[in-house]
């Protein structure tokens, strides 16, 4: 499968920005923090990228893949299993944050609660934080929980991008109408980037633009 492009695709990367991202994602990345509570939480210092969605979106699936191993992030096919703020250090110019999943609501009423405050304060509250991935997967579109997290982060100013995961399980009319009623209710957010990644970390499609992307907001500092 290609990566999809046309309006709306976040794409248009050169030669050079792609290689720059192969490199930074081939660093070494470990695993450094768990914090299931803001007094958790490590010291700010490096270029923070969040990565929020819905339970079983495929967060720790795409953070494997843009670092190109398999287990760093602890996957499940269980929704709801991240239920701390988990940052890894990626080659001391970026810590990525896998954020605990969203819109699952096994665990009982006050725990689910406890982390939406947990990070609803943190969005609002982390100096360090540059961007947040709104990661939707592209089966099913925008959900409420997303348009919440996404003015969620409109309130905290905290400028994002909507990532279309799993691609591949998606019929490309499927997937481009997906895309487009994305792209038009970005507009009804302004800390929302107007285009979209679209990736499958089980083929590999938009990983390379979305490491492109990330590479240059890591050169920024």
């Amino acid at each position: 499968m290609s990566t999809p492009t046309g309006p709306g695709v976040i794409s248009g990367f050169d030669e050079a920005a792609i290689e720059a991202g192969r490199l930074l994602f081939a660093k070494e990345c470990d695993f450094v923090w768990g914090a299931a509570t803001l007094d958790q939480l490590p010291e700010a210092t490096l270029t923070e990228v969040a990565f929020a969605g819905r339970s079983n979106v495929g967060k720790s699936s795409l953070v494997n893949a843009l670092t190109g191993r398999k287990t760093l992030a602890r996957t499940s096919n269980t929704p709801g299993r991240t239920q701390q703020l988990n940052f890894f250090n990626l080659g001391n110019r970026l810590m990525l944050v896998d954020m605990p999943g969203y819109g699952y609501a096994k665990e009982s009423k006050e725990k689910v609660e406890a982390w939406n405050d947990m990070v609803r304060r943190y969005l609002k509250g982390r100096v360090t934080l540059r961007r947040a991935l709104v990661l939707v997967d592209s089966r099913h579109g925008l959900k409420p929980s997303d348009q919440e997290i996404m003015t969620m982060l409109d309130q905290a100013a905290v400028p994002y991008v909507v990532v279309l995961t799993k691609a591949d399980k998606v019929k490309p009319n499927a997937l481009d109408a997906i895309r487009r009623a994305t792209e038009g209710a970005l507009k009804k957010h302004p800390a929302a980037f107007p285009g979209v990644h679209v990736t499958s970390s089980e083929k590999g499609v938009g990983i390379a633009e979305l490491r492109a992307s990330l590479t240059q907001l890591a050169a920024l500092g």
